[in-house]
């Protein structure tokens, strides 16, 4: 039997040029999520330096400075500090379950990002219930802080999951009426919903009761003062992470700020119209006088401007963390049982009621 060699190098190239298609699309299917995890790690680098810049400016004393330019590079070398640290593990501990805690916190976070939109069809997983997900994967959180607690064997780091854990349920079930009152359609409808009627088409002005209540249960998700009582130093030491070291107290320090940036964004897509610039009958690149790279540009503005509703929400949490007193573990209780959750009712019934009268 004779083999043409022609016919056997077709075949061999038609092979390697499959093989590298593959490869192309594989590397490809992971470029957008290292760019956003990209992207995240600088978010979070610039949280950590505005909270130190606010914060000094607030109290009246100089800031970060000498890392770097304006002091840029002191969360930088923060975090090198953390990760060159021993990594104490306590000898009478769970050591699964403090090895795993902090893990299942942070990734918890993480997977919120997916379903973020950066701009019109800019996001990793469209979903139907981007929002809905991202409410329920942050209720994994407090189950990782209930293990890191349990696991250390420490009285102080159990009170602290176990606050964790009664905080996260109290203050959830009004953050999911307040969202139920926007819509239940897909995020990308709720912001093309807001653009219409420009600025005052945010459902800031349409659910002012809403958005208050949205903006008190993030900040209570996010464990911000005045509702940081899982880790209140006066009482608890540290909270949960009074017996972590190193690299694992980093995990909480960077789950922090990672949740504080995905409620931001989320109380962005909600009620702040989203990326969209929210100017009437104007269109950004036709202001510019930009036509031919118009989707790059649109595209560009769109991150910007949800960066910058973002950020604005940021600073109005690191105000308020120097601005009110933490609250105590009963009157955090009661604020979400007794005040938020029939006042988010009220208004999902009051909301509900209007749309039907209004058909």
């Amino acid at each position: 039997m004779i083999i043409d060699t022609t016919e056997v190098q077709t075949i061999n190239s038609f092979s390697t040029s499959e093989s590298l298609k593959e490869v192309h699309g594989l590397i490809w299917t992971f470029v957008p999520i290292l760019i956003l995890i990209l992207g995240i790690t600088i978010g979070v680098l610039v949280i950590v330096w505005l909270e130190r810049e606010i914060s000094a400016a607030l109290q009246q004393r100089i800031g970060p400075q000498y890392a770097g330019p304006l002091g840029i590079l002191q969360a930088l070398a923060d975090g090198t500090k953390l990760l060159l640290k021993e990594d104490l593990l306590p000898s009478r501990g769970d050591l699964r379950l403090f090895s795993i805690g902090p893990s299942i916190v942070v990734i918890s976070i993480l997977v919120s990002y997916l379903v973020i939109p950066f701009g019109y069809r800019l996001v990793l997983a469209d979903l139907s219930i981007g929002v809905f997900l991202w409410i329920a994967i942050s209720s994994i959180a407090p189950i990782g802080l209930l293990m890191s607690g349990y696991g250390s064997n420490n009285k102080y780091s159990f009170s602290g999951g176990l606050r964790a854990a009664a905080q996260s349920i109290s203050y959830e079930i009004p953050l999911t009426l307040c969202v139920l009152s926007i819509s239940l359609r897909v995020i990308l409808d709720i912001v093309e919903t807001q653009s219409k009627y420009g600025f005052g088409g945010w459902n800031l002005w349409r659910q002012p009761i809403g958005f208050m209540v949205f903006i008190i249960s993030s900040l209570a998700e996010c464990e911000r003062l005045p509702f940081d009582l899982p880790e209140a130093e006066e009482e608890l030491v540290a909270g949960y992470q009074t017996e972590y070291s190193g690299i694992r107290f980093g995990l909480f320090y960077l789950a922090s700020y990672l949740n504080l940036l995905v409620s931001s964004l989320f109380v962005t897509i909600l009620y702040l119209g989203g990326w969209k610039l929210s100017i009437p009958y104007i269109s950004v690149p036709e202001l510019f006088g930009i036509k031919k790279i118009a989707g790059v540009f649109g595209m560009t503005i769109g991150i910007l401007v949800t960066l910058a509703k973002a950020y604005l929400f940021i600073f109005i949490s690191i105000t308020t963390r120097w601005t009110l007193p933490r609250m105590r573990m009963d009157q955090l209780l009661n604020l979400g049982w007794k005040f938020l959750l029939p006042i988010s009712l009220g208004n999902l019934l009051l909301t509900t009621s209007s749309q039907l009268v209004s058909l």
